[in-house]
């Protein structure tokens, strides 16, 4: 080892001393963050040196790099980042952001303590689905509404209620994957009762279901395709359909919406989807869907249907394991409350002002982002505004093209894909896509007041930062 070396060596600081000054500097965290930092620091600066990348060691560029590294020791693994994809409601971003409302509400219910399952007017223990069951009873027209934690868990616990140890008859066309290994076989299974496949993948009668029936069938079943379409030759079977057929044979029929929505996306020129309303009103029994969808509330599996059915659900055991909590209770409630009003539902759920928002408002907030990051001067960088296609994402509205406008993004020496590691690996995190070689922000699903966060983000990723 050379002298020099040993000498920059020997100027690295003791992890127990660099760790006292970091928290006398940063004061506030825990202290395993001020020693992890401090050990992770003096590697990195032994490896620096040993490889030659380093000639020079002062006090100063110590510890401004040990704040660093306890800055990101420190941060929330969990972060807010920028969706800059043109999926409004991904999955993996987090799926639906939450209205202010939703937001106040769970913010003050979480501050302290509530009426979870206490009645205040009669001073005595209550029930936590009471909060939204009146909401969800009078938005759907159901006769009763639970609320577990997410759909998969509602499809699981009515089957396991209302079928376990029989025969559930489902269309081959209609055994849907959603993301995460969710099969609706796989369920079933779960749930303890036997799946009874009828009809093919593109076509399915009433006769099928007719033909399948015998004394151990205890439910008829509809999947909605949420996430995905069969075009050509195909039929399938209504849901009024098998109601009919139900009701012949005293046979219930539980229908999963998946990404179920109580707005009709047709009057707002968008492929028509079926509400949950119009389901209920078919006479289906049970209907389940997500809350964390397209309905644009927290993560919830949401089950309304007739009174004797839901009750009986409501009595599982497993709803003690499935139920939802306090946090999302209030913010569930707060977004139905939205819903009684049609118009403030589509200005103030994020989702639906995303879906819904015209072309041209896109277009006009993608010049004003352009605007806005010409304006830093980023040598090597260009800025064009084009017209795109975003999704809706979220195993929702699978065929419905959401005309769109992004920001492209070219980098005079970088490619598309390292532009976009560099982006969603910095501070603030920003997610785009890569598509036809271009990085593209796709401004549908970026909040305005998000702009000055992207402009941070490529002046940091400019200087270096």
């Amino acid at each position: 080892m050379k002298e020099k070396e040993k000498a920059l060596l020997s100027r690295i600081p003791a992890v127990h001393l660099l760790a006292e000054e970091l928290s006398r500097r940063h004061p506030g965290y825990p202290e395993v963050f001020y020693t992890r930092a401090a050990r992770k620091t003096a590697d990195l600066l032994r490896g620096e040196i040993l490889k030659g990348r380093r000639d020079h060691l002062d006090r100063g560029e110590v510890l401004a790099l040990a704040g660093e590294v306890l800055l990101r020791e420190a941060s929330p693994h969990l972060r807010p980042v920028v969706n800059a994809t043109g999926v409004v409601v991904h999955t993996n971003l987090g799926r639906a952001p939450l209205c202010r409302e939703a937001l106040e509400e769970i913010f003050s219910v979480a501050r302290g303590y509530s009426n979870l399952e206490y009645r205040l007017a009669e001073g005595r223990r209550g029930s936590r689905y009471e909060h939204v069951a009146g909401l969800l009873r009078e938005l759907t027209g159901a006769e009763e509404a639970l609320v577990v934690n997410n759909n998969a868990a509602a499809v699981l616990i009515t089957l396991n209620t209302l079928a376990r140890g029989r025969e559930v008859i489902v269309s081959r066309g209609e055994l849907v994957e959603i993301g995460g290994s969710f099969r609706m076989p796989a369920v079933m299974a779960w749930a303890g009762c036997v799946l009874r496949e009828v009809g093919t993948t593109n076509r399915t009668h009433l006769r099928d279901y007719e033909e399948a029936i015998n004394e151990n069938t205890a439910l008829l079943m509809k999947v909605h395709k949420s996430n995905y379409a069969i075009v050509g030759f195909t039929r399938e079977v209504s849901g009024a359909e098998l109601v009919a057929l139900g009701r012949r044979y005293g046979i219930p029929v539980v229908e999963d919406l998946g990404s179920g929505c109580l707005v009709d996306f047709s009057r707002y020129g968008l492929r028509r989807e079926p509400t949950v309303q119009e389901i209920v009103r078919t006479g289906v029994d049970v209907v389940t869907f997500s809350g964390d969808k397209l309905l644009g509330a927290p993560q919830a599996g949401i089950i309304v249907g007739r009174r004797e059915l839901v009750e009986r659900i409501r009595q599982n055991p497993l709803n003690r394991a499935l139920r939802i909590d306090k946090l999302t209770l209030a913010g569930l409630e707060a977004t139905l409350r939205l819903y009684l009003d049609e118009r403030l539902a589509v200005e103030r759920i994020p989702v639906l002002r995303m879906i819904l928002k015209p072309a041209e408002e896109v277009r006009r907030e993608a010049r004003r982002l352009k605007r806005l990051l010409d304006r830093v001067g980023l040598p090597g960088f260009s800025f064009k505004v084009v017209p795109t296609v975003c999704r809706t994402g979220g195993g929702a509205l699978p065929v419905a093209d959401l005309p769109s406008w992004a920001v492209a993004v070219e980098a005079r020496d970088l490619s598309a894909e390292e532009l976009h590691e560099h982006l969603r690996t910095g501070s603030p995190p920003v997610v785009g896509r890569v598509e036809e070689g271009r990085f593209l922000l796709e401004v549908r699903t970026v909040f305005p007041e998000e702009f000055p966060l992207v402009v941070e983000a490529f002046r940091r990723f400019a200087q270096g930062a």
